[in-house]
């Protein structure tokens, strides 16, 4: 259904830092760098037939996270979302939410970590047993 996901960012070396070492846990290797016609820079992460792309704001306004907005990671193992955190946390993310771990959800048991990138977005990894 998706093609990708952006978000948006103010410093995107600081932004290309952050997400190398956190997409990096879920084998997404080196971004490729696009300068879009408007000048704008843009990292696009692939990985899996899916793209993780983020972008200085095409607007030249402040780029800011979605207010009740969740991007969700899959991850292969519940120690790959301790993997996903501990790196997000380590490159200028902050914890938010309950600790990681396994939590009950109306789709069963489920192994959650939340986190903020270093500009604000809300980022989950997310593992099914």
């Amino acid at each position: 259904m998706f093609n990708h996901v952006m978000v948006g960012s103010n410093d995107l070396d600081r932004s290309r830092r952050f997400y190398d070492a956190v997409l990096g846990t879920l084998g997404a290797g080196e971004p490729v760098r696009n300068v879009a016609d408007s000048g704008h820079a843009r990292l696009f992460y692939r990985h899996n037939g899916n793209s993780f792309c983020v972008s200085e704001p095409i607007d030249d306004a402040e780029a800011t996270p979605a207010n009740g907005g969740t991007i969700a990671f899959k991850c292969d193992t519940a120690e790959g979302v301790h993997a996903f955190h501990d790196a997000a946390i380590a490159n200028g993310g902050t914890s938010i939410e309950d600790a990681p771990g396994l939590r009950n959800s109306n789709m069963g048991p489920v192994h959650l970590a939340y986190v903020r990138d270093p500009d604000g977005n809300k980022l989950c990894a997310i593992y099914r047993p």
